[in-house]
């Protein structure tokens, strides 16, 4: 037996804690530098350098949300819970492969026009997944859906439903850090009360999502880690 072979499912689980830590980090570290994007004493040179340090950290925090997903439908599939393996398993990763490249072009390219199609494209893909999500782990508990909801095995299909939830929010969020970058556009040009008043709303209202987002994570680990059902 080869050392992958032997240690696959530890290193799947080692490669979920990561991701779950920087998914939950950056989550914070962006709502930390969120207070100086708004601090109208500081100068906008300033704010702005706040803004792209928010950009350098979520990018990590969106890496780690795209990973949890394949990561978890493979560890799933040595529990026994999810279903599908071999060759489904090697397309699921080369597709999600394809997404976290896109989602560190839209990161790249994020100041051109070409970032905000790339952006958009990247959100039109949680349209599809989270729906997808939902619907299957939902179908699971409920019903006769693929995924194994046998006594002992209900906590793989509520974490895939709870995660569906945190996606939701986190795609609000992607929109409201889109429309930072709109907004300081404005600002670029001179000063405007209106413009600022928005900005403030946008983020006040972001930091309320946050709050939620950060239970909903902590409840996606607490199925993951615990397995009580």
């Amino acid at each position: 037996m080869s050392f992958i072979e032997m240690y696959q499912l530890p290193i799947l689980r080692w490669l979920h804690i990561v991701a779950m830590v920087y998914w939950l980090g950056g989550e914070w570290g962006v709502f930390q530098t969120s207070f100086n994007v708004i601090n109208r004493k500081l100068s906008m040179d300033e704010r702005r350098r706040h803004m792209e340090t928010a950009y350098r950290i979520d990018i990590l925090a969106r890496t780690g949300i795209i990973m949890l997903l394949p990561l978890g439908l493979h560890m799933g599939h040595f529990w026994g819970v999810q279903p599908l393996g071999g060759n489904w398993l090697v397309g699921m990763w080369i597709v999600f492969a394809m997404w976290l490249g896109l989602c560190w072009s839209a990161y790249y390219y994020r100041d051109t026009e070409k970032g905000i199609r790339l952006t958009k494209f990247d959100e039109s893909i949680r349209f599809v997944v989270i729906p997808a999500l939902l619907i299957t782990s939902l179908w699971s508990l409920f019903g006769d859906g693929p995924l194994m909801a046998e006594t002992g095995q209900k906590w793989f299909s509520i974490k895939m439903f709870f995660y569906g939830c945190t996606l939701m929010i986190g795609l609000k969020l992607r929109f409201i850090m889109r429309e930072w970058s709109e907004l300081f556009i404005v600002l670029a040009k001179g000063e405007n009360a209106e413009v600022e008043a928005t900005l403030d709303r946008s983020i006040r209202f972001g930091r309320k999502l946050a709050y939620l987002y950060w239970v909903l994570i902590l409840t996606v680990a607490f199925f993951g880690a615990v397995k009580p059902l």
